[in-house]
C-alpha cells in the first residue's frame, strides 16, 4: 500500500484575519504543499499553473489559505456569488477533512473565485455530496496579477472530531475551467472519487482542539396579529421556540428542540408529478440535517425504492405543517461507531375535516466500520405521524467497499434488509435488496434488486411504490481517444424493470446514449434513445 501524502499544520497565537491576502506573518512562515498532478485532462500530468496551499491552526480553528497562480487572471471563470451555487464549471478549490480518519466519512469546504461558498458531508462512502449540511465558516478571496487566493476559516465547533487524533485526512482540487483542468494533491486517480477519504493525504501536527463549554442556545418569539372585518378586534398570537444543543464531546451532540419553529427554513424546489406516484422533497430543516450522514441506510436504497427514515415525516403532513411540541436527538461516533437518536412528540392537528392525536415518535441508527472501508449497521423505529397504534421497523444493511480491487479500482457490494408492522398492516411487511457497482472511470457498472413488500410501510420512511420487484442495470464504457477535439466517449446503457409480486410487468424504461461525447472544450455532442412502457393494472387519479 502506497504512503500517504502529508502536510503540516502551521500554527498561529495572534488573530489571522479572513481577507483573502495572507499577509500575516505566520502565512510566511507555514509549511507549504505544492505537489500537485492532474486527474484531467491527463491522469497524473503537470498542471499548467502552479498551486501552493497552507495551513494554520490554533485550538479553535483551522485555517487554509491557497494560492491559486494563474498567467491570464482576466480569464479566470467566475460567475456564481450565492451560498450553495453549484461552481462545478468555475475557477474553484475544493478540500475535503477526514476529522475521524475512517476513511468512510467526512467535510468538504469549495470556494470559487469570487468568494461564494459551498459546504457538504461526505455521502455514500464518497461517492456523492450531501449538499444540505451548512456550517459556520468563512472564506475570502482576491485576484491580482498572479492569479487568484483563497483563504478560508473552519471554527472547529463547526464539525465533529476525534478529540485524540494528531492527524486528520486532508485533500484538496482544483479546477482551471478554461483548460477543463483538474489537480489534486493526493487520490489523483481518475477511477478514484475526490469525497473517498480513504485515498486523502494527512494533515499532521495537529493540536489539542477546544471546542469551549459546547453550548448554543437560541430562543426565538414569532408574533401574528388578525383582524376579521372592519369592525372586528385584533387578535394578537405569540409563540415562543427554543433549539438547543450540547456537546458531549468532541465527537457528540445532543440537541433538544421545544415548540420548534421552521420559519427559517428554505423553500422546497417547485415539482411537477406527471407520474402516478409520490414526489420526493429533500429535508431542509437544520434541526434534522445534522447529523442526517448517520441515517443513511443500505447501499442500494433511495427515494427511487425505500427510505426507512425520511424525516420529512415528523412535523409535516401533506402541505401543512405539524406542530413539534419537543423533541431531541443525540448523533456522533464513537471509535469505529456511528450512532444516532431522534425522539420527537407531535401535537393534534386537523387535516381534511380528519382529527388526529397528539403522538411520540423515535429512531436509532447504528453503523459499525469494519474491514477498511466497509460497514455493517441496524435501523429501528417506533411511532407513527398519524397516531396509527403498534407502529415499529427495523433492519439491517451491510456494505463491502475498497478502493483497491484489482489494485487501485473501485468495488461496493452491499445487502439490507427491513420489517415493519402496525394494527393495519397484514402479510408481506417486508423489504430487502442488493446492489452490485463497480464505479470507475473508463467501466462503470451497476445492478439492484429490491423486492418491496405488498404492505411494507414504514411510517417515519418513504416507498413510492409497494408490491414490487425492482431491477436496475447500469453499464457506462468511457474511453478516452487520441483523438485532438474529443476528450471522452460515454456509451451508456440503462435499464429499469418493475413487476408486481405475482403479477404482470408494471413499468420499465430504458436510457442509451449511443453518442455522449465530452469535447476538449468542455462542450458535449449527445444523443439519447429513451424507450419506456407503463402496464396500469389498477386506475388512478
Amino acid at each position: 500500500m502506497e504512503a500517504r501524502p502529508s502536510l503540516a499544520a502551521g500554527r498561529f497565537e495572534r488573530e489571522i484575519r479572513i481577507d483573502g491576502l495572507l499577509d500575516e506573518e505566520e502565512w510566511k512562515n507555514a509549511p507549504v504543499l505544492d505537489s500537485f498532478l492532474t486527474t484531467v485532462p491527463e491522469e497524473k500530468g503537470t498542471p499548467s499553473a502552479r498551486t501552493l496551499v497552507k495551513v494554520l491552526v490554533d485550538e479553535k480553528a483551522v485555517v487554509i489559505g491557497i494560492q491559486c497562480f494563474d498567467p491570464e487572471p482576466d480569464k479566470i471563470v467566475r460567475f456564481s456569488k450565492l451560498r450553495d451555487t453549484d461552481i462545478s464549471e468555475e475557477d474553484h478549490i475544493k478540500v475535503v477533512i477526514d476529522p475521524f480518519l475512517d476513511g468512510q466519512s467526512g467535510y468538504i469546504l469549495a470556494v470559487n473565485a469570487n468568494a461564494a461558498r459551498y459546504d457538504a458531508l461526505v455521502s455514500n462512502r464518497g461517492e456523492s455530496e450531501n449538499e444540505d449540511w451548512d456550517a459556520i465558516w468563512e472564506a475570502r478571496t482576491s485576484i491580482n496579477e498572479e492569479g487568484w487566493v483563497a483563504e478560508i476559516r473552519l471554527p472547529i465547533q463547526s464539525i465533529y472530531f476525534d478529540k485524540s487524533l494528531k492527524e486528520w485526512g486532508f485533500n484538496v482540487e482544483r479546477r482551471i475551467q478554461r483548460n477543463q483542468e483538474t489537480i489534486r494533491w493526493a487520490n489523483v486517480q481518475r477511477d478514484q472519487f475526490f469525497g473517498q477519504t480513504s485515498r486523502a493525504g494527512l494533515l499532521t501536527n495537529l493540536p489539542v482542539f477546544n471546542y469551549g463549554i459546547g453550548a448554543n442556545i437560541r430562543p426565538s418569539l414569532v408574533g401574528s396579529m388578525n383582524k376579521v372585518g372592519e369592525d372586528g378586534a385584533a387578535v394578537l398570537d405569540m409563540a415562543a421556540s427554543l433549539d438547543a444543543s450540547q456537546r458531549l464531546g468532541a465527537n457528540v451532540l445532543a440537541t433538544l428542540t421545544v415548540n420548534t419553529d421552521f420559519a427559517e427554513t428554505e423553500v422546497d424546489t417547485r415539482q411537477t408529478n406527471l407520474t402516478r406516484f409520490p414526489l420526493f422533497f429533500p429535508e431542509k430543516r437544520t434541526f434534522f440535517l445534522e447529523g442526517s450522514d448517520i441515517f443513511e441506510f443500505g447501499f442500494g436504497t433511495g427515494n427511487r425504492t425505500v427510505l426507512p427514515f425520511f424525516s420529512r415525516r415528523i412535523g409535516l403532513f401533506g402541505s401543512s405543517q405539524v406542530p413539534i411540541m419537543f423533541g431531541g436527538k443525540i448523533n456522533g461516533r464513537i471509535g469505529n461507531t456511528a450512532f444516532g437518536g431522534l425522539g420527537i412528540k407531535t401535537n393534534s392537528f386537523d387535516e381534511d375535516g380528519t382529527s388526529y392525536d397528539a403522538t411520540a415518535m423515535g429512531v436509532m441508527r447504528v453503523r459499525q466500520n469494519v474491514f477498511k472501508e466497509s460497514t455493517v449497521g441496524m435501523i429501528t423505529s417506533i411511532g407513527d405521524p398519524l397516531g396509527r397504534e403498534g407502529s415499529f421497523m427495523s433492519g439491517l444493511d451491510f456494505t463491502y467497499q475498497t478502493t483497491r480491487f484489482n489494485g487501485n479500482k473501485n468495488f461496493i457490494a452491499g445487502a439490507w434488509a427491513l420489517y415493519t408492522d402496525r394494527e393495519d398492516l397484514t402479510d408481506d411487511r417486508s423489504a430487502f435488496g442488493f446492489k452490485v457497482d463497480y464505479p470507475n472511470d473508463k467501466w462503470d457498472l451497476s445492478l439492484t434488486y429490491a423486492r418491496i413488500g405488498e404492505f411494507f410501510d414504514p411510517s417515519l420512511g418513504f416507498v413510492p411504490r409497494k408490491g414490487i420487484h425492482s431491477l436496475r442495470i447500469g453499464s457506462i464504457y468511457a474511453p478516452r481517444p487520441e483523438w485532438p477535439l474529443v476528450r471522452q466517449m460515454f456509451h451508456q446503457f440503462f435499464l429499469t424493470y418493475i413487476k408486481g409480486i405475482g403479477e404482470e410487468w408494471q413499468s420499465y424504461s430504458v436510457f442509451t446514449a449511443p453518442i455522449n461525447w465530452q469535447l476538449e472544450s468542455g462542450d458535449r455532442i449527445e444523443m439519447n434513445v429513451r424507450p419506456a412502457g407503463e402496464n396500469i393494472l389498477v386506475p388512478f387519479e
